[in-house]
């Protein structure tokens, strides 16, 4: 196991930890599935950003995770790689 981890299932001990652990793992597979999209669709940040009117850098930093955007601004990068935002309310029983 790598030493990452170990020190991250030593810390997941750690009640607090580990619930602000869980809380921004929605944000993380987000951020990994609209970097995941625009590279589907073979465009770069800039490319992105001249399709959809949306500033690079703010690009960069709502794949970074340290933007928190619109909903509107997610239906123009959804338009811009030509797809569909799609947002779904899921029961905890069924993840």
């Amino acid at each position: 196991m790598s030493d990452f981890r170990n020190y991250l299932d030593e810390q997941l001990k750690d009640e607090k930890f580990k619930k602000e652990w869980e809380d921004s793992e929605f944000e993380y597979n987000f951020v990994r599935s609209l970097v995941a999209a625009r590279k589907e669709c073979h465009m770069t940040q800039k490319e992105l950003a001249e399709k959809t009117g949306i500033n690079q850098a703010d690009i960069s930093k709502i794949e970074t995770g340290n933007a928190n955007p619109a909903l509107s601004t997610l239906k123009r990068l959804a338009e811009g790689m030509g797809m569909v935002l799609r947002l779904e309310f899921i029961p905890k029983s069924m993840q």
